[in-house]
């Protein structure tokens, strides 16, 4: 089923102030456009957007509590305290743990890591991580990727003595636990001035502090790689400093990458240069994988290894489960869409909130997203541990997700996350009431047009403006992410200028001509629409990329929507 999706072009700035931009930069007006559609208004903007480095990262004691952070963690080292890394069981969480742990451990011998089981402990700071600091004789617990929420345990950990740093990045609810120090640059009070760090974000933040106040001699910028695997998979905002430590990670990755990723990329993808979209879909779900299948302690001890081999040992634990991994997701999926499909009341619902007690539980939210494609709307898959019902929730651009369950509370035992994916925890008899009120709170406030599915793109262009050049512009505007997506374009009333076929499972394979120069056009998934661009003229919504073969560079639009003109 391929939905139709409406077309939604950004706000383009004005003639005059394009023009400006252009001239101050030299530049053509495309990227002034481009430039100025990313809030990118001056020519000291421009230096830094494509410029990124070192220098332009701000200065980590800006952040809230950063000073008392590092003289807690300064005291724990120089009085031969055990420390205890924490972190979470995804991506963010295991390299926060990775990086922590490999530098305080290259000078410090009393450090330990711990990452909770996600089906025994679940999200966040569990009681058996507190009660296992306890039992190792640990004072002082980093929390990485978690924390924030977690008033109870962190309470309890104080009850015990057990000193606590938390570093998180989610959003901050009413109350802020009561530990040591709370790094997390959306506290409403905190000063610093890029809000959107991922967790290993925020660790990385706390080494550099600490690096700075007391020189240990480690290169802290060796572990960029790590921070932008965080960055891309944890899907964050990819601006401002998010955008600089990821294109430095990327930088790294691609010269002199640390020892597990390159015993994964000599097996994956050996001489291939990375970008954004390998650290998603490439080296992400492997790392999200053991967290998911078996225990994310195997995904830290392949990220901490010192060698080619113990990584390259470690990483077929990771790829078999991944491999595991991904025929559960497609089994879960089509028993979750055979559920709808064979439901009257669930087609016409405006929400998903489906129920299986024979559902894996690390691989639900990765389905939950996956449904919105076929179904686009608030998704909700929720499974059964030990009694409770516990799910992954998952949003359509536009609609708050967090603020919904908010007002479903009631019905509710545990939620948390932010406005496009959440996790939540409830009692089994609470489900129906739950799904009615969920069902009734997204009715009153989502619109029929947030319900279509939507495509946006950044300019209409004409056929002349199709070109290598082009495609070199694209690429300065790298890495792309959230809130600085890659540009998207529009042609419109478009000819193939050959028989158009199918290839592959379902592709359409096309040509436009463009300045009397065939373009090659892909359009994955679309090979239903064969006929109709054989006969009619269309509109087409794309991606321009280079295609290279047999040592030549060709121009190959990657076609994202494509609209019949009748």
């Amino acid at each position: 089923m391929v939905l139709k999706k409406r077309w939604i072009g950004k706000p383009l700035p004005s003639r005059q102030e394009a023009e400006r931009l252009k001239n101050q930069l030299n530049s053509g007006i495309i990227e002034a456009v481009l430039l100025l559609q990313r809030g990118i208004t001056t020519v000291e903007e421009a230096k830094y957007y494509f410029n990124p480095s070192l220098l332009t990262l701000h200065d980590p004691f800006l952040m809230k509590n950063m000073e008392k952070a590092v003289s807690r963690l300064h005291q724990a080292i120089s009085s031969h305290e055990k420390i205890l890394i924490y972190g979470d069981y995804d991506v963010d969480g295991t390299t926060a743990v990775s990086i922590m742990y490999k530098y305080l451990s290259s000078f410090y011998p009393h450090v330990r890591y711990y990452v909770p089981d996600r089906f025994s402990e679940g999200y966040g700071i569990s009681k058996d991580g507190v009660d296992f600091a306890e039992k190792n004789g640990i004072s002082l617990i980093i929390a990485l990727d978690c924390g924030i929420k977690e008033i109870e345990n962190a309470e309890y950990s104080r009850s015990l003595g057990i000193d606590m740093i938390i570093c998180d990045h989610h959003n901050p609810g009413n109350n802020i636990p009561n530990a040591y120090a709370v790094l997390n640059p959306k506290q409403a009070d905190c000063p610093y001035p890029y809000k959107e760090l991922s967790g290993c974000g925020v660790g990385f933040k706390l080494i550099q502090a600490y690096e700075n106040q007391y020189n240990t001699n480690f290169d802290i910028f060796s572990l960029l790689d790590y921070v932008a695997v965080s960055i891309a998979s944890d899907i964050v905002p990819m601006t401002g400093e998010n955008r600089a430590l990821c294109f430095l990670g990327l930088e790294k990755l691609n010269t002199l990458p640390s020892i597990p990723f390159q015993a994964m990329l000599n097996i994956l993808k050996p001489g291939h240069k990375m970008d954004v979209n390998d650290l998603v879909f490439l080296i992400g779900p492997r790392l999200n994988a053991s967290g998911r299948i078996s225990h994310a302690s195997i995904t830290v001890e392949f990220l901490i290894s010192k060698t080619i081999a113990e990584a390259g040992k470690f990483f077929q634990e990771i790829n078999t489960n991944n491999t595991e991994r991904q025929d559960i997701d497609l089994h879960t999926l089509e028993e979750a869409k055979m559920m709808i499909d064979n439901d009257e009341s669930l087609k016409n619902a405006k929400t998903t909130v489906l129920f299986h007690p024979g559902w894996h539980k690390g691989v639900i939210g990765i389905v939950a997203s996956r449904l919105i494609d076929y179904y686009y709307r608030p998704t909700i898959l929720l499974t059964e541990t030990d009694g409770q019902l516990t799910g992954s929730a998952r949003s359509i651009p536009g609609f708050d997700l967090y603020s919904a369950l908010e007002k479903c509370r009631e019905y509710l035992d545990k939620f948390g996350g932010h406005q496009f994916a959440a996790g939540l925890s409830l009692d089994k008899n609470m489900l129906d009431l739950f799904r009615n009120r969920f069902e009734q709170v997204v009715s009153e406030s989502i619109t029929d047009e947030m319900l279509i599915p939507m495509v946006e793109y950044d300019l209409e262009l004409r056929p002349e403006h199709i070109s290598l050049n082009l495609i070199d512009i694209v690429e300065k505007f790298a890495p792309f992410g959230p809130e600085n997506m890659k540009p998207r374009f529009v042609l419109r009333k478009m000819k193939c200028a050959e028989e158009p076929r199918i290839v592959g499972n379902n592709h359409l394979r096309f040509a436009i001509r463009c300045n009397g120069s065939r373009i090659s056009c892909i359009a994955f998934g679309m090979g239903d629409l064969l006929k109709k661009i054989s006969k009619y003229e269309f509109d087409i919504c794309f991606y321009i990329e280079k295609n290279i073969w047999n040592g030549n560079t060709y121009i190959q639009l990657n076609i994202k929507d494509i609209h019949i003109v009748q």
